[in-house]
């Protein structure tokens, strides 16, 4: 039998702008004036029209509230 040798990256996970702004409790623009100011972490383009943040980037967000 031969052993795979391939290694697999994980996914990170990602959270859409919806539950970003349940999470946090920011409004709407709040949240991209924080990013255009370099307070809140930037979103990733995930898509043509889609952008999501990745939950490491938020968890360490919030965790130096």
């Amino acid at each position: 039998m031969q052993e795979d040798t391939t290694k697999t990256v994980p996914q990170q996970a990602l959270y859409r702008k919806t539950f970003v702004l349940q999470l946090t409790g920011l409004s709407h623009s709040t949240l991209y004036y924080l990013i255009k100011k370099g307070s809140f972490p930037a979103q990733v383009k995930i898509g043509q029209r889609a952008v999501a943040w990745r939950k490491a980037d938020i968890d360490a967000w919030l965790a130096q509230l």
